[in-house]
């Protein structure tokens, strides 16, 4: 099943939200999806937040490269640059193959669908609040007039 923008959530969602705008209604949902989200996308989030992981995320996105070719723009070790490949690998971001004596790296989009999915919802669950504020907020102005 879709969610609003299009997206399908990696995680199953009971059959009877269709559509998350009716915050009231799902909100439980909502948490459930939230509860179940969180333990993948901790690991997720935390291999983003350092930004020599975020840009061997970037430059496998032009393609596969071997470790030593990730390795070359960082200033640091190799067993210490390795330690980033082991926690990307881990999370899930990328997955690597060895032929002969070179590793290979590749992204796994699959992650990327996780977190888009999980935004996705978030963003419908603070669309329908912010629009209900709005409805709230300007409510009165129009029974004034």
């Amino acid at each position: 099943m879709a969610n609003e923008c299009g997206a399908r959530p990696s995680l199953p969602v009971a059959a009877d939200t269709q559509s998350l705008t009716h915050c009231t209604k799902c909100h439980g949902v909502i948490v459930s999806l939230m509860e179940q989200y969180s333990q993948s996308l901790d690991g997720i989030f935390q291999a983003l937040a350092d930004p020599t992981r975020r840009a061997v995320i970037a430059r496998l996105g032009r393609g596969p490269a071997s470790i030593s070719e990730l390795a070359g723009p960082f200033d640091m070790a190799l067993p210490s640059f390795l330690k980033h490949i082991r926690q990307l690998e881990d999370s899930g971001w990328i997955r690597t193959v060895k032929r002969g004596r070179v590793r290979t790296c590749t992204i796994d989009k699959g992650r990327f669908a996780e977190v888009d999915g999980w935004l996705c919802e978030q963003r419908a669950l603070w669309e329908g609040r912010l629009d209900r504020l709005e409805k709230l907020v300007t409510a009165p102005e129009q029974q004034e007039t």
